[in-house]
């Protein structure tokens, strides 16, 4: 995946960009952005020496545009421009017609920036979804803007501290999520977002935001149309001889094998991930649908050796703390995947978020419920539920339905389970907001308006579930691996389908994706439709009770943690303890982040 990397200032001329191969070299350990990795642009962008022009770049005297990924113009116009002479050519001609509102013409996936650096201006902006990340840093007068964190650090200007708020952030999220970064000073473009900086003023907001609005179209109308759609998606994704598809045998990875099958005159590669322990593998439904589909299958299956292998990789190539685990099996399919000549997967990321398919939207439906509760009789059940034993699971549903939302989707968080003082080191909670994580989750969960409580939660996870996190986990997974990866399922067209479809469809009281496994009725195989959700989780706390070498490794970690001051070695000793003689799926989850967050500091 290529990335872009540039500066803005109004003591040097001229402006500068770099669109830059980000394919890792793993064997030697080569970052994304980093000047030694292979091939790159630079274009000045003041004097009037002409024009220039090179894929994905594209100057005209002080104008300098800069495009990462493959936009998809919305305008007739733009869209033949772009088609002749590239993107970039496309997007100046468009800014030039028509300012920042050029953006709301785009779709599809994207970083972008425009530079006119006589007037000291700078348009910087990423796709609705969020596929292609931008970060920047500005003080005073110099704007340094990248697809990396590594990149704006290689800037001599940009010298900034470890974010302390971050790394709380980091423990409740298990990734530090949009606008935020690891360093001080350093934000990250969050989806549908633009930075317009100009006149020595700089303007943030969203040129874009998803409406959802309910078709007027029968269901069975809507059924029939969500096949087409996910054609058009997959068609739209170019898949060729050399691409593959990950399956994990759920739904959505199972949906994208069988139209890939269906559009390729070939079976296609698909490539599974399993492991070795109870309640973690899914291969048996990777085969069902491979064989439902005649497709080719490949499997590897994860070993702890495997996760201590990877860690370092995983610290070192992601360029702030990321906790997800999963990125372990996406790491060695995608690995998998490029040994068998592969050079770009299809991934199924973004079905449940779209078509409604995560356990928490039941859940949270099933609390909401107690909104509708008459008043007097409220005041008749709260007092009783409170003072009858037998009837503590009332109690227990009552005190969690009475927590607004989205708080309430954090009732199980860790930072939520024990006393903050128990867990942090006095003085650093001193210095954090404490309360900005679920601040974020507000401000996000508002901006949807309406009264749905189901597409208000799927807005919330295509910001935080996706970009922040799943997407973030597979781009830098593939890259690793070396191999390019698209997702059907987040192309615009079927996200926007889904979005019109009423909620009360896509969930069917509290079935989760009633529409969508009604609609593929006859096409994925019944096994698959009847599957529930389990996700592409790392048994990480069960090896760890098990595996010598893995456990020494995990301790070795949490000791390194607590001597750098910010968490209470109290409470790491306890979490050791914890996972030892109770829930080791559970803790092990905190110990995973603790790990991977001292990794990434060593490193870092």
């Amino acid at each position: 995946m290529s990335s872009i990397y540039g500066w803005l200032s109004a003591t040097e001329t001229p402006a500068s960009a770099r669109l830059v191969d980000a394919q890792r070299d793993a064997t030697r350990g080569l970052m994304a952005g980093s000047p030694q990795v292979a091939r790159h642009y630079k274009a000045a962008g003041l004097g009037g020496h002409g024009l220039i022009a090179a894929p994905g770049i594209y100057q005209d005297g002080a104008l300098l545009v800069i495009v990462d990924g493959s936009p998809q113009w919305q305008d007739p116009v733009l869209a033949t421009m772009a088609q002749s002479h590239g993107d970039a050519y496309a997007l100046a001609q468009g800014f030039l017609r028509q300012g920042r509102k050029v953006l709301g013409q785009m779709a599809g996936a994207f970083a972008v920036g425009v530079l006119q650096a006589d007037q000291h201006y700078a348009l910087l902006a990423v796709d609705r979804m969020g596929l292609r990340p931008l970060a920047f840093y500005r003080q005073d007068n110099l704007l340094v803007f990248g697809s990396q964190l590594e990149q704006l650090l290689a800037h001599p200007d940009v010298r900034p501290e470890i974010s302390r708020q971050s790394l709380f952030d980091y423990l409740y999220f298990h990734m530090v999520p949009s606008p935020g970064s690891i360093y001080e000073g350093i934000t990250k473009l969050q989806p549908g977002e633009f930075l317009e900086v100009g006149h020595n003023q700089a303007t943030n907001g969203y040129y874009w935001q998803r409406r959802y609005q309910d078709s007027t179209a029968s269901q069975q109308d809507l059924l029939a149309q969500l096949h087409g759609e996910l054609e058009q998606a997959t068609k739209q994704c170019a898949p060729d001889p050399k691409t593959g598809a990950f399956l994990s045998g759920g739904l959505d990875s199972s949906t994208v094998v069988g139209v890939f099958q269906k559009l390729s005159a070939q079976p296609v590669d698909t490539f599974s991930i399993g492991f070795a322990a109870e309640g973690y593998d899914e291969m048996d439904y990777a085969r069902i649908t491979a064989r439902h589909f005649n497709a080719n299958l490949h499997e590897y299956y994860v070993t702890p050796a495997d996760v201590l292998d990877a860690i370092p990789l995983l610290a070192q190539t992601y360029d702030e703390p990321f906790g997800n685990a999963s990125a372990v099996p996406a790491y060695y399919c995608a690995k998998l995947a490029r040994e068998h000549g592969m050079t770009r997967l299809l991934a199924g990321d973004g079905g449940d978020e779209i078509f409604a398919g995560n356990a928490r939207y039941a859940k949270q439906k099933i609390f909401d419920l107690y909104r509708h509760v008459p008043g007097f009789a409220k005041a008749m059940l709260e007092p009783v539920a409170a003072s009858l034993p037998p009837l503590r699971k009332v109690k227990s549903y009552i005190e969690q339905a009475k927590i607004p939302m989205p708080q309430r989707l954090e009732t199980y968080n860790f930072l939520h389970r024990a006393p903050l003082e128990d867990i942090f080191a006095q003085d650093f909670l001193s210095q954090i907001d404490s309360g900005a994580p679920l601040a974020q989750l507000q401000a996000t969960y508002q901006r949807t308006g309406g009264d749905d409580l189901v597409k208000k939660m799927l807005f919330l996870d295509n910001k935080f579930t996706l970009a922040d996190n799943d997407l973030r986990k597979v781009n830098r997974m593939c890259d690793l691996a070396g191999v390019t990866v698209q997702y059907p399922m987040l192309q615009e067209n079927l996200v926007a389908f889904a979005a019109s479809v009423p909620s009360k469809w896509l969930m069917q009281g509290f079935e989760l994706r009633s529409f969508y496994r009604q609609a593929m009725q006859g096409f994925l195989a019944k096994e698959t439709l009847a599957k529930s959700k389990q996700g592409f989780g790392l048994p990480f706390g069960v090896w760890m009770g098990a595996d010598k070498n893995l456990k020494e490794f995990a301790e070795a970690n949490l000791q390194g943690v607590a001597k750098r001051g910010f968490l209470n070695p109290a409470y790491i000793k306890n979490l050791i303890h914890l996972h030892q003689d109770s829930h080791a799926s559970y803790y092990g989850v905190m110990i995973w982040l603790l790990v991977m967050l001292e990794q990434w500091l060593l490193v870092h």
